[in-house]
């Protein structure tokens, strides 16, 4: 049983975000809270806890993303999904059919501006979860919890690391996506106010601060209630900040990423036997690899975000939707030649869909062009599934052990000190021993190329929110130095500006907080 999504539902009246359309603050997400009838009572903090978590998962609080916690055009659109379609939509992993219709021919062309509705979405979205985590820690604070008990106390302290954590987890997406942002504590008073800009340098160390602090009062790995967090999921935050330091701050921390890698690497953890089963709608039982799911459940979590788009997404043409526990396709998204030609033909992992699918992409929005790869499936372990409408019961693996075994390997190739060459090794070889189901994928030390890892990151982690910020990394989202088709809205691909490895500030946010400066080319 998945004990986080039995809290999910119903909780419009614990706390609600509103987000206004005046050039005042109050377009900045203020919070109003029945605190007084939340925040008497460990389960009424532990619903409060429930619904930082739910803000990744879904939209609002009835079924389908019905009653939502923001008033917008974007109401709808979730946490999950708009991350997945910045994050993925403007790579070579995806082309999506309904750019058109769906506002997302400049995120998949990368031609967006200020004023662009997707990068406005996530942009609220994010600043929703950091507010009313926010709200949740004022509300923990010491005063406010002195008339609990010792034990009652301890609790709560543990729930308000998980909240800063849930905090630190949302303001690393904010500065991955668009560098110096707005910085809102739970030490600033709620009401209207300009929030001042913090750097993106200034904001990495606060959130480095932040899990280092956080990760001492978590609970033990693989010890918590599943889809909470551990310190294990701390450190893999930590890992992956570092591993990207470079971008974010200007000094590489790779040694720092191999620190933290470690550390998950011998709590205990595994890496299961099935690739497919960390997928499916049974992958809450998949404890031994992912650090940290957002959850998903079709009783409690209905949503046309999340997961829900992932397994129905790319089903297309003569794909029968319920071999993969849905009623049916929506034709949305297959993937790019460039990215096919990664896989190894003996590689599990390539599951391409080519029957009635040419390779080559002529017109983005035919479905019938691009192969299409089912990466999340709502079948249980056994075949079965239960949907509603096409809402499904998958988890999506915001963490897991896979990619820290590829954090440590690259960490070392980048010459991080601290690690070991032949560790890396072994811990790619093992990713690859199950990609293959044999030894016929593992590699020797000169092959363990930053090339290499780059390609194996795509091939292990593809669709999972990973590919823009690895690109970026590796110097190939921007420029011309790798072209995929349709980059730049080009067929063949063409190079573009490097202003676009960051999102601009939304045109709404810089009228209304004069503290902020938009980022360079916009």
């Amino acid at each position: 049983m998945k004990q986080l999504t039995k809290l999910y539902v119903g909780l419009l009246s614990v706390l609600m975000l509103i987000v206004s359309c005046t050039k005042d603050l109050d377009q900045y997400p203020t919070i109003e809270t029945t605190a007084d009838a939340v925040y008497t009572s460990v389960d009424g903090y532990k619903s409060a806890l429930a619904k930082l978590y739910a803000s990744f998962a879904v939209a609002g609080n009835g079924r389908g993303d019905d009653n939502p916690d923001m008033g917008s055009a974007t109401a709808s659109w979730g946490y999950l999904r708009v991350y997945f379609n910045l994050q993925e939509i403007p790579t070579d992993e995806v082309i999506y059919t309904w750019a058109g219709g769906d506002n997302l021919v400049d995120i998949q062309f990368i031609n967006w501006g200020a004023s662009d509705t997707w990068v406005n979405a996530m942009y609220y979205r994010i600043y929703y979860t950091i507010a009313i985590s926010n709200e949740f820690l004022r509300n923990a604070a010491a005063e406010k919890i002195s008339s609990f008990s010792t034990e009652q106390q301890r609790e709560i302290l543990e729930f308000a690391a998980e909240a800063r954590f849930l905090r630190a987890l949302a303001y690393s997406h904010a500065m991955d996506l668009y560098g110096n942002v707005p910085f809102v504590t739970e030490a600033d008073a709620v009401g209207a106010f300009f929030p001042p800009r913090i750097t993106r340098s200034d904001l990495f160390d606060f959130i480095e601060s932040e899990l280092i602090q956080i990760a001492d009062i978590l609970s033990e790995p693989q010890s918590n209630v599943y889809g909470r967090v551990s310190k294990a999921a701390a450190w893999s935050l930590l890992a992956k900040n570092y591993l990207n330091a470079q971008v974010y701050t200007g000094t590489a921390r790779y040694a720092d990423c191999i620190t933290y890698s470690k550390k998950v690497i011998d709590a205990g953890y595994s890496l299961e036997t099935d690739y497919k089963k960390l997928f499916n709608a049974d992958n809450d039982l998949r404890v031994q690899e992912i650090i940290f799911p957002i959850q998903a459940d079709v009783q409690h979590t209905t949503t046309w975000g999340a997961t829900t788009y992932l397994v129905n997404g790319p089903i297309v043409g003569s794909m029968n939707a319920a071999d993969y526990g849905v009623v049916s396709g929506w034709n949305s998204f297959r993937t790019l030649r460039e990215f096919v030609s990664t896989f190894d033909t003996n590689d599990l992992r390539g599951d391409f869909w080519t029957d009635g699918q040419s390779l080559d992409v002529d017109d983005p929005s035919s479905s019938g062009q691009g192969y299409s790869l089912v990466k999340f499936t709502n079948l249980n372990d056994d075949g079965t599934f239960t949907t509603d409408e096409g809402m499904v019961s998958t988890d999506f693996p915001m963490i897991r052990l896979a990619d820290v075994y590829l954090m440590y390997a690259e960490s070392v190739v980048r010459g991080g000190g601290g690690g070991d060459l032949q560790e890396a090794l072994s811990l790619v070889n093992l990713i690859r021993r199950r990609a293959f189901g044999n030894d016929s994928g593992q590699i020797g030390t000169a092959q363990l190329t930053l090339d290499f890892l780059l390609a194996e990151r795509g091939r292990e982690l593809f669709w999972e929110c990973t590919r823009r910020t690895d690109l970026i990394r590796f110097g190939r989202f921007s420029g011309g130095t790798y072209l995929w088709q349709w980059k730049g809205g080009a067929v063949d691909g063409r190079s573009v500006d490097v202003k676009y490895n960051l999102y601009p500030i939304p045109a709404t946010d810089l009228t209304a907080n004069p503290n902020l400066i938009q980022n360079t080319g916009y």
